[in-house]
């Protein structure tokens, strides 16, 4: 890195730590702290729920993800805007009309304390993890690449976090967002256009999607059923609904975005907003990743993308061995440039056909040096981190960017991971004093239960911090985040969905229920029974046909635990 990118990314940072502090400054109780006043338009709104759930993970893994297994990763997104309006139409009003400063305080209206506990809990446990792998994951990729500090750029990170969330609170956290999505945005479209000046002059936009396709990366849709396939279009419209229901509906890190609207419809339109989004941007990331893959048909690539574990083996006895690995990849990297110049040039579809099939052939051979690579880094050190795709996109910006860029994507990068995170220390901070504090605590001022506010999000960030600095490396990091999603994710969106649409369940059946179904789900992702975006429908059915069961098999004289909820 140069001086001008070390000039970008920290100014970028720094204005973005000082303005988010400064303009939230002033509160006046915990309505202000927790909810900004209630003021905030539905744009802010929208771009907040954008920022929140487009962590550093999103910008880094996703580009990766389409290097290397193309399109598909989409349809992940498909139930995200089914799950907007049912939230618009169910969740919100609710929410609103109770004036509630978390979700969970809604369960103890419909059931009784020991479920809203039990519930903030679950979303206490899974968040606070998530937390320590928001920081953790620009983190250690850009220490690999960089040679950064791991344990120093994790302290840096959580530390400027903290600073501006625990000042400002909710309104800080938005008023940062719209710049931080603003520099993201801006960012990535930069990437996007210098990827295709960069290619061939004859290799139009068009063309370029010709080739991704003809490699199998445009696959978008996948129809069927086949429970190997983690991405599918079933999954995604089900399971992606579920999953978005239980994160937009439920987690307070989201949840807490649209409290703060003005009214319903801000935030009704704030959510809409991002559902009409979200799925295009994830469209535009992919399709970034993509352009990267055709780039590379004509540049040569790295044998393996992490360069800590091409470091590792280097040092090793088995050095020799990946320099023949990498000579051999050279020249079908040479090769591979000429017949996809000449598949450009192809003017008959007889033509494009036969070196279609040449550039499969050869794009195959690559893949075998690839795991034969990774034989030898495993020889090398066992331990060595050998699933690369979170090192693509950010080895092409490092070695093709020019100077200042370069700065302003990594300013992306750890941008997109201060929007998170604060978010969610935001969050675990209001339900750990409302949820646990506020609710066994009663009757203190107004400016006692800010102040616990504050210390609560500032020792969650101590501990994001904490679980960053002694988190390791586990496959896709932007999958990791989702599996712990998925296990805790069902299990609460059944809660939400049983107060709201059964109403003739008591709490104890419903509480019993959580605690028996949160076990199975561990247990069955622990087996691997099911891929991991299924966990989500299983556990709210679960859920909700064990609370069922239970209620009627309860006795019926027990009606201790019932508080209606008619003011709903």
């Amino acid at each position: 890195m140069q001086q001008i990118d070390w000039i970008v990314l920290i100014g970028t940072l720094l204005f973005i730590v000082i303005y988010g502090t400064w303009k939230s400054r002033q509160h006046k109780d915990v309505g202000d702290y927790l909810k900004g006043g209630s003021t905030a338009q539905w744009w802010t709104i929208g771009l907040s729920v954008m920022a929140t759930q487009a962590s550093a993970i999103t910008f880094l893994s996703t580009p990766g993800q389409a290097f290397h297994d193309g399109m598909g990763f989409v349809q992940f997104y498909f139930g995200l805007p089914i799950a907007m309006v049912i939230i618009c139409l169910v969740f919100i009003p609710i929410y609103h009309k109770l004036n509630v400063y978390t979700a969970y305080e809604y369960l103890e209206s419909r059931f009784d304390k020991k479920t809203r506990t039990l519930t903030a809990i679950l979303f206490l446990i899974q968040r606070g993890l998530a937390c320590g792998i928001t920081i953790f994951a620009p983190s250690i990729i850009l220490s690999a690449v960089l040679g950064w500090n791991l344990v120093y750029l994790n302290i840096i990170i959580g530390v400027l976090v903290i600073i501006y969330t625990v000042s400002g609170g909710t309104k800080a956290v938005n008023v940062t967002q719209k710049h931080q999505m603003a520099v993201i945005f801006f960012g990535m479209l930069i990437a996007f256009l210098l990827i295709l000046n960069y290619l061939p002059l004859d290799i139009t936009f068009s063309k370029a999607l010709e080739i991704a396709g003809a490699n199998g990366k445009m696959d978008i849709l996948d129809f069927s059923f086949d429970f190997d396939n983690r991405y599918t279009f079933w999954s995604g419209i089900i399971g992606g609904t579920f999953l978005a229901l239980s994160y937009f509906g439920t987690d307070q890190s989201q949840v807490q975005r649209y409290l703060s609207g003005s009214s319903v419809k801000q935030s009704q339109m704030g959510l809409i907003m991002n559902g009409l989004l979200k799925v295009p941007m994830q469209f535009f990331i992919l399709l970034v990743g993509i352009m990267v893959f055709v780039f590379y048909q004509f540049n040569s690539s790295p044998l393996h993308f992490n360069p800590a574990a091409v470091k590792d083996v280097n040092k090793s006895e088995y050095a020799g061995e990946y320099k023949a690995l990498e000579v051999k990849k050279e020249a079908l990297d040479q090769q591979l440039a000429a017949t996809q110049i000449e598949y450009s040039k192809a003017e008959t579809e007889l033509e494009k056909q036969n070196y279609a099939d040449e550039i499969k052939a050869l794009n195959a051979s690559e893949g075998k040096l690839r795991e034969q690579s990774v034989a030898v880094i495993k020889k090398a050190n066992p331990n060595a981190e050998t699933n690369d795709k979170d090192y693509v996109f950010i080895h092409f910006i490092l070695t093709n960017l020019p100077r200042g860029l370069i700065g302003l994507l990594l300013a992306v990068i750890l941008s997109a991971a201060m929007s998170s995170t604060a978010s969610e220390l935001n969050a675990l901070g209001s339900t750990t004093a409302i949820d646990l504090y506020k609710r066994n605590v009663p009757g203190k001022r107004e400016k006692h239960y800010v102040s616990a506010s504050r210390a609560f999000t500032l020792l969650w960030g101590i501990i994001a911090i904490v679980v960053a600095c002694s988190a390791h490396l586990f496959d896709n990091l932007i999958q990791l985040v989702n599996i712990i999603g998925s296990i805790f994710y069902g299990n609460v969106l059944g809660i939400f969905l049983l107060a709201f649409f059964i109403k003739y369940v008591r709490s104890k059946s419903v509480f019993i229920a959580a605690l028996i179904t949160q076990i199975i789900i561990i247990y069955i992702w622990y087996i691997d029974l099911m891929p991991y975006l299924w966990l989500n429908l299983v556990g709210c059915a679960l859920v909700m046909g064990i609370a069922i069961l239970l209620q009627v098999l309860l006795p019926k004289n027990d009606n201790s635990d019932l508080i209606i909820s008619e003011k709903v």
